[in-house]
């Protein structure tokens, strides 16, 4: 969906979310603690949220939420962006985008 490339494109990282989604909710405070202030899209208070949804789901996500993007590339849902981070490969894929993490 046109939408979902161009929010990924414009933010470094980029997560699509619900409000009411735990899962998201940890991702966005793994990414806080690390010092990264992603730009958070919450899907049910959008209009073509069903739409973006089913897209994510069709463009690979683990599941429709969170759906976490970096550098326009989908990186995964909650176990991708953890198994990154208990790997160590989460922070240098962050690194571009945060001067703190230098």
């Amino acid at each position: 969906m046109e939408k979902i490339v161009k929010l990924a494109s414009e933010n470094g990282i980029m997560i699509f979310s619900k409000s009411t989604c735990c899962l998201c909710y940890a991702v966005q405070i793994l990414f806080n603690e690390l010092g990264v202030h992603p730009f958070v899209h919450e899907i049910d208070h959008d209009p073509d949220g069903k739409e973006i949804e089913k897209a994510l789901l069709r463009m690979g996500s683990g599941g429709p939420v969170p759906a976490v993007f970096i550098g326009g590339k989908l990186v995964g849902s909650t176990n991708e962006v953890m198994s990154l981070h208990l790997s160590g490969s989460l922070i240098p894929l962050l690194r571009p985008y945060l001067h703190a993490l230098s």
